[in-house]
């Protein structure tokens, strides 16, 4: 605490409102952010939960199309402490997974700060503390706070930001353009013809749904991609490939998984979907590529219901020009491009982070910094990631903070004996 006095002598201190937190911040209140208050909340740990969106997992509530489910079995989704209702599912919906959310930050007392804007963090070498610069905005009114703490915990994740591509003539498109965040059904595109920009998990998905709702979609694949059947004997995928590599190496594990996807869907490259040279596991491991869980887009792509097409070079009015010289009649694009980290926009750091928002570090130790930095959400191994490193936080922070308030206390007896002894 006696650090916190030294910040009474720096530049603008009494600038603006400035709150001590007794304990770490954790920035984000998304999945990542509530597993680390949860485990916090258990081992003893006082703690701030700062969230930008009115909600917690804003990501889920607003930024989600309606027919999301969870891609992997519940088992490998749920967060620390506390399992999803038996009732639920194997693959709950994305307003059961929100229902999930809400009761565990109830379970664990979770009570974010909302509509908290984090401006920068910065590590202040004097006090030895974190200064975190908060906008909060109540209706009209703005407020600029400053909150000093210990510890920081980053938990805004991979998917802060939509990642918009720079296409030539896209800003001039006369149709409707949509990033995926923003996209919720494909009812409001019957009957018209859409360019699905994108091919991952989000850009099959949407693709398929545009087809259930009658609109005629074209999903551009401009790299190869991994299509594997969610379920293979009965079994997640996923599941399978975990128990798998329990007694077999990597890359005869990544070998059987593509053998029983090319006996379940064939040969996809005649349907334009070439396959990496890396296998779905190694790629997933290097280069955090999720791999597409089928969900019956493949059999619309075989009917001809969904149309894969190459990149796309510009756009010129209503039309898309693609790579190949080929042009399309467009009446809407949706951008299934993904998301990106917002951390180098905030957080006033270059050691721990990279450029691209990511820790430097690889799994399994991209969760501690220097200074009392941490991480979680950023394995590129989904919720399970996110979990493994909140368990670990929360015990970092809880062996610190155990130790130093029974040292405190023996100091406080000490001293309360002494002055007995005066009398």
């Amino acid at each position: 605490m006696e650090n916190f006095f030294r910040l009474v002598d720096n530049e603008d201190f009494f600038s603006r409102r400035c709150i001590w937190v007794n304990g770490p911040i954790i920035v984000g209140a998304g999945p990542s952010g509530l597993a680390t208050a949860a485990c916090l909340r258990e081992q003893g740990v006082p703690f701030m939960v700062l969230e930008r969106a009115d909600c917690i997992a804003s990501l889920w509530q607003k930024r989600t199309y309606d027919r999301l489910k969870l891609h992997l079995p519940k088992q490998f989704c749920q967060l620390p402490k506390l399992p999803f209702p038996e009732d639920f599912p194997e693959y709950p919906t994305k307003k059961q997974f929100i229902e999930y959310l809400e009761s565990y930050a109830t379970h664990f007392q979770i009570n974010p700060q909302f509509n908290e804007c984090v401006q920068s963090a910065r590590y202040d070498e004097t006090s030895g503390l974190w200064r975190v610069k908060s906008v909060s905005s109540t209706g009209a009114t703005r407020n600029e706070v400053e909150y000093i703490c210990r510890w920081l915990v980053v938990a805004t994740g991979e998917n802060a930001e939509c990642v918009m591509p720079d296409i030539e003539g896209l800003s001039d498109f006369k149709g409707e353009v949509i990033h995926a965040c923003d996209y919720k059904s494909g009812e409001s595109f019957r009957g018209k013809k859409v360019l699905v920009v994108g091919c991952g998990n989000s850009g099959m998905e949407l693709s398929l749904d545009l087809c259930n709702h009658h609109a005629s979609p074209s999903m551009v694949v401009r790299s190869s991609v991994h299509v594997l059947p969610r379920e293979v004997f009965g079994k997640s995928t996923f599941e399978f490939a975990v128990m798998m590599l329990q007694w077999l190496p990597l890359w005869l594990v990544d070998k059987i998984i593509l053998l029983l996807a090319w006996f379940v869907f064939g040969n996809v490259e005649k349907l334009g979907l070439k396959r990496p040279s890396t296998g779905p596991l190694e790629l997933k491991n290097t280069k955090g590529k999720t791999p597409v869980l089928d969900l019956g887009a493949l059999a619309k792509i075989r009917s001809g219901d969904i149309k894969v097409v190459p990149g796309v070079k510009r756009f010129n009015n209503g039309e898309a020009e693609l790579v190949n010289g080929e042009k399309l009649d467009v009446d809407a694009v949706v951008l299934a491009t993904g998301y990106r980290s917002n951390v180098p926009y905030w957080l006033q750091e270059g050691e721990f982070f990279s450029k691209n928002g990511f820790p430097k570090m690889p799994f399994p130790h991209g969760w501690k910094g220097n200074a009392g930095l941490y991480a979680v959400g950023f394995t590129k191994r989904g919720l399970s990631g996110a979990s493994s490193d909140a368990v670990k936080i929360a015990q970092d922070i809880g062996k610190v903070w155990k130790d130093e308030t029974k040292q405190k206390k023996q100091r406080t007896t000490a001293c309360h004996r002494r002055c007995i002894s005066q009398f």
